[in-house]
């Protein structure tokens, strides 16, 4: 059991939630910020769950310090862009210090953007540029680095192609890529937040797959045989890149079609792969196999037929 309090940020998302439930588990306290018009749903699960619901005012420095408060370690599990990431995250920061919690995880969970070069990727240059304020701040942090979340594969994710028994990849079919479910993020997550010896980044894959393999779960998963699709080269996909983000900039859409794109090329280059790996430093982890991630949603497919 543990003391500790953790002030959680961005509770009612999907990942903040698991984190949430993840922590309670270990018998932390949690703190959940939520927002005045935040989901009423959500907010009553966390107060079922055990955690303490607190209205955050991203504009009010002394609302936000006085939540902070008390707290052993600031966790932000927000999602958005320069208006979150950067400006929101600042904000909490900043209270953060003020109150003197010691330690702060920001929402970074993602492919490794320290490997990769300023100005080629939306998303991770805004987690570089909260970064660079952080490691400024009189705070210990620690950003934690997952690759892409493997529930993605079931769908949102242009890879496992179901309907075409097809995945997708560029450039190389065998180049590994690094996925890791979401709850198994939250878990290491939590661990990490009641750990006061956590360097400044932690690496970890659940898994660490090519295309090929892939494909060959995704055949013995559903008994159908999936085959790969060859999208292009690098240098073709970046090309796409350049014309799709021309034509629809989608300045303020979180994930347009470019920025999808854009982990990908990211991914199938190989530059941000995780290591070294710190998947053993809690040694109740428990990593869920990209088998079981296709296996659940091919068993819901069927389910729906």
């Amino acid at each position: 059991m543990h003391n500790a309090v953790v002030v959680l940020a961005g509770a009612t998302g999907n990942l903040g939630g698991h984190m949430a439930a993840a922590l309670l588990e270990q018998g932390a306290g949690v703190r959940a910020l939520v927002r005045r018009d935040g989901a009423p749903g959500k907010i009553e699960e966390l107060r079922r769950l055990g955690a303490e619901v607190a209205e955050a005012d991203f504009g009010s420095l002394q609302n936000l310090t006085r939540v902070c408060s008390g707290a052993s370690c600031v966790v932000s599990a927000m999602s958005g862009l320069r208006d979150v990431i950067v400006e929101a995250q600042a904000s909490l920061l900043e209270a953060a210090v003020r109150a003197a919690a010691p330690r702060f995880i920001p929402s970074d969970f993602s492919i490794d953007y320290t490997r990769l070069p300023p100005g080629k990727n939306r998303n991770l240059d805004l987690r570089r540029e909260f970064g660079a304020r952080l490691d400024k701040a009189s705070i210990s942090a620690t950003s934690i680095l997952n690759g892409m979340f493997a529930d993605l594969l079931t769908g949102q994710a242009p890879v496992v192609l179901f309907k075409l028994r097809r995945v997708v990849y560029w450039q190389d079919p065998d180049m590994p890529l690094d996925f890791t479910a979401m709850a198994d993020v939250a878990r290491f997550t939590a661990n990490a937040a009641l750990d006061p010896s956590t360097p400044r980044f932690l690496r970890i894959a659940g898994n660490r797959v090519s295309a090929r393999q892939l494909a060959e779960v995704a055949t013995q998963v559903t008994g159908v045989k999936f085959r790969l699709l060859r999208a292009g080269s690098l240098r073709g996909l970046e090309a796409l890149i350049n014309v799709t983000r021309a034509i629809a900039p989608m300045k303020t859409a979180l994930y347009p079609p470019w920025q999808g794109m854009q982990y990908m090329r990211d991914m199938f280059s190989g530059r941000a792969k995780l290591a070294p790996l710190d998947n053993d430093r809690y040694p109740g982890m428990r990593w869920t196999a990209v088998r079981e991630v296709l296996a659940t949603r091919h068993l819901h497919q069927q389910r729906r037929m």
